[in-house]
């Protein structure tokens, strides 16, 4: 047996210390985002909201680095980003306050037509977070799974529009796949609805960049992984 003295041991457990710091506690190397590989622009800049005009109701602030809406009289409103997209391709990060009725609008006039990734808990139809809605048209699609969005944390919300053909995803599985012809160019929007019962909701926004594409861009094949699972009956 090899005895150590206090001071050797000392150094021993220094070492330790810094082995498990670099295995567990220290940060790993982040890799790069698509919004950093792929040439995606940040349509929020982290500390105001530039670029971005509110209509209605509603309120909007920055706060940590992230972009919230709330209401709290029951009026909602929308935030309206100024430049306009026909084909693109948007990722966004958020996180919701319960209960709450929210969404992400897209090819959105401003004067309520628009595609909207829905961000709710809808009761008839049922329908989760990833649905595709259209005023006067209702849902498109329908996520029916619940449990694909992290109620208490962040959520991934990728959408990619091509002339009619919409896709989107919810945490990596593909909650919705149409073609629709109601609108085809328009402006990236945030939605507070209104209500009472929607009182003191939050949506905030981490993250959220547009790439654009062309219009002959093929849709992305579908994967194994992005298969939804089926919703528990």
């Amino acid at each position: 047996m090899v005895r150590l003295s206090g001071g050797v041991w000392a150094l021993v457990g220094v070492a330790v210390v810094l082995v498990l710091m670099g295995s567990y506690g220290a940060p790993a190397e982040e890799k790069a985002t698509p919004a950093q590989a792929e040439g995606f622009v940040s349509l929020f800049n982290g500390k105001d909201t530039a670029g971005w005009t509110a209509t209605g109701g509603g309120e909007w602030l920055v706060r940590d680095g992230c972009l919230v809406g709330t209401q709290t009289d029951g009026k909602g409103g929308d935030l309206v980003h100024e430049k306009e997209w026909d084909n693109f391709e948007l990722l966004a990060t958020y996180r919701v306050k319960w209960p709450a009725n929210s969404g992400i609008w897209f090819r959105f006039d401003g004067k309520g037509k628009g595609y909207q990734f829905d961000i709710l808990k809808y009761v008839k139809p049922v329908a989760f977070s990833g649905t595709l809605y259209c005023p006067g048209k209702m849902f498109l699609t329908a996520n029916l799974n619940e449990a694909i969005e992290n109620r208490d944390g962040w959520n991934e919300a990728r959408i990619w529009a091509v002339g009619d053909r919409i896709i989107m995803w919810l945490n990596g599985k593909r909650v919705g796949d149409c073609t629709d012809k109601t609108l085809a160019k328009g402006r990236i929007g945030i939605q507070v609805h209104p209500g009472d019962g929607f009182k003191g909701m939050e949506i905030v926004l981490k993250k959220i960049a547009v790439r654009p594409l062309k219009a002959d861009e093929a849709p992305p094949a579908m994967t194994d992984a992005e298969k939804p699972p089926q919703a528990a009956k």
